[in-house]
């Protein structure tokens, strides 16, 4: 550690997690209000489903700018006006009546505000504030307090949407997700604040990116982070409508989204704990086969509210297990000074994932009235994602002497 002032790692833990239970808890149960809104407007499922691609691709695009912000500025200034974005998107989405503006604001402004709300900022703000020997470890408590977090928010939810109806639960989360701005002040890094940078700077922006793309691992990392979006943003929107098709109630679908959420603690956590101690590239790879194996087995056994439960268990552990090896070994390699801004384009792929995954169920159900064929793609691509992790390298980009940002023009 050096001797610049630091925040304490319960601080960050605490705030990032808590920051993290209502930007991702929100976001895991936007699945629930697929039928409501459907049936109320008359729109089709790809309405909603494009919406929701639209969500994460502008997550994506924006969350590389959040994140050079976060790298310039600290954290908390994109978390306060991320909880904003938030806030309105929410309403937009309970009030919009065509199309055009749902899809702006669950859309757009949602995914931008997601972009300054979660791991990406987080994650750069823990990079630059906890040890380097214990990062990985950090960054599985942060993920695994967060989805505990999701596991309670899902219930809620439903619990909303039941009580109030889906337009006022909307309206009430819009509330709620505020309370981001008061614990991003939690986020607040002394040296920022300061008007200095915590991370020196070796590289300008320019240089950083010509680096990293430049990278064969950084591009393979992004290959399986691609993989990662798809499949769970097409399983989280999609499938409490597969399950209510089949004939189950929207209880299960909603318990199994809680499940998710709370075996992705146990999954999130060895994550992080494990890639203290053996390589990340292998944890991964693990990850995507495993994802696959599940997903086979799920289609192929009969369809019971318990085979459900088990799946959603077994895909919690491996849910958002993939994200601190996956930030880990983009701060391993390349450091922490363009942490965020790194994470926000390896996270741009998982976006991209995420956009086709979740249009892709929506358009291809339009089209055949099943999920079927998305279903075994998602299985094509955790094979492909395993094969790809597995020959990353993990050791510290070596570089020249480069004067440090700024000296070079003195």
């Amino acid at each position: 550690m050096s001797s610049r002032a630091r925040l304490g790692a319960v601080q960050v833990l605490l705030c990032g997690a808590l920051i993290v239970t209502f930007s991702m808890g929100i976001r895991h149960g936007f699945g629930l209000w697929l039928q409501p809104i459907t049936q109320a407007q008359g729109w089709s499922r790809e309405t909603f489903a494009l919406a929701m691609a639209i969500q994460n691709l502008a997550w994506g695009a924006f969350g590389i700018f959040a994140g050079m912000l976060a790298d310039r500025f600290g954290a908390f200034r994109v978390l306060v006006a991320g909880a904003a974005l938030y806030a309105l998107g929410l309403v937009g989405m309970a009030l919009a009546t065509s199309t055009l503006v749902f899809a702006l604001t669950t859309g757009v402004l949602i995914g931008a505000a997601q972009a300054g709300t979660t791991y990406a900022i987080i994650y750069g703000v823990i990079g630059r504030q906890i040890a380097a020997e214990r990062r990985s470890w950090a960054m599985g408590v942060a993920a695994a307090a967060g989805s505990f977090g999701q596991f309670l928010m899902v219930p809620a939810e439903g619990w909303l949407i039941t009580t109030l109806g889906w337009q006022a639960a909307l309206l009430a989360l819009a509330a709620a997700v505020l309370l981001i701005a008061p614990l991003a002040w939690g986020l607040r890094e002394p040296d920022f604040a300061a008007g200095a940078s915590p991370a020196p700077r070796e590289q300008t922006i320019a240089q950083a990116l010509r680096e990293a793309f430049g990278y064969r691992s950084f591009q393979l990392l992004m290959a399986g982070y691609f993989v990662c979006g798809f499949q769970v943003v097409f399983i989280g929107v999609h499938m409490p409508s597969y399950l209510k098709d089949q004939g189950l109630s929207p209880q299960v679908a909603s318990t199994a989204l809680a499940l998710i959420g709370l075996f992705n603690v146990l999954g999130t956590y060895a994550a992080g704990a494990l890639g203290q101690r053996m390589a990340k590239r292998k944890i991964l790879s693990a990850i995507y086969a495993l994802r696959s194996v599940a997903i086979v087995l799920f289609l192929t056994a009969p369809l019971t509210p318990w085979s459900v439960y088990l799946f959603a268990a077994a895909m919690g552990v491996l849910w958002l297990s993939t994200v601190p090896p996956t930030n880990a070994i983009v701060a391993q390699v390349f450091g922490v000074a363009h942490l965020s801004m790194l994470g926000g384009f390896v996270f741009f792929s998982h976006q991209v994932g995420s956009f086709m995954g979740v249009w892709l169920g929506g358009l291809l159900y339009d089209r055949t009235g099943s999920y079927d064929i998305v279903w075994w793609i998602s299985i094509a691509l955790g094979v492909f994602a395993a094969a790809v992790n597995w020959p990353i390298r993990e050791e510290p980009i070596r570089r020249g002497p480069v004067p440090l940002v700024g000296q070079a023009a003195a």
